[in-house]
């Protein structure tokens, strides 16, 4: 699997220049820690059905000391919102990322 940023950043070097400073700029905030806000950005993508982002946000929480149990809370409350959808596309595999990294 392609990493779409390393694509994103190949076809639209300008652009995506631009959107590494936003991204850059929210990593630097310190509103929250950094494994919190892997927490929320797994959250936010299982919300978003966004199944490639969780296989890379997973990892980067677990390295910022996010744990097994961590992660499974933060898709299992995604039942308030997407019900067993989230659950069913995203717990197993984000899962068996964390146990895999």
């Amino acid at each position: 699997m392609k990493n779409p940023l390393e694509v994103f950043k190949k076809e639209a070097p300008e652009i995506q220049e631009a959107y590494a400073h936003v991204i850059n700029a929210l990593i630097a905030s310190k509103g929250l820690d950094p494994k919190t806000k892997q927490l929320v950005y797994i959250a936010m993508k299982v919300v978003a059905d966004d199944k490639n982002a969780i296989k890379y946000h997973v990892p980067m929480a677990k390295a910022d000391g996010a744990t097994r149990d961590e992660i499974k809370e933060v898709i299992l409350l995604s039942l308030t919102v997407n019900g067993l959808k989230g659950i069913g596309t995203y717990l197993p595999d984000a899962l068996e990322t964390y146990d895999n990294c």
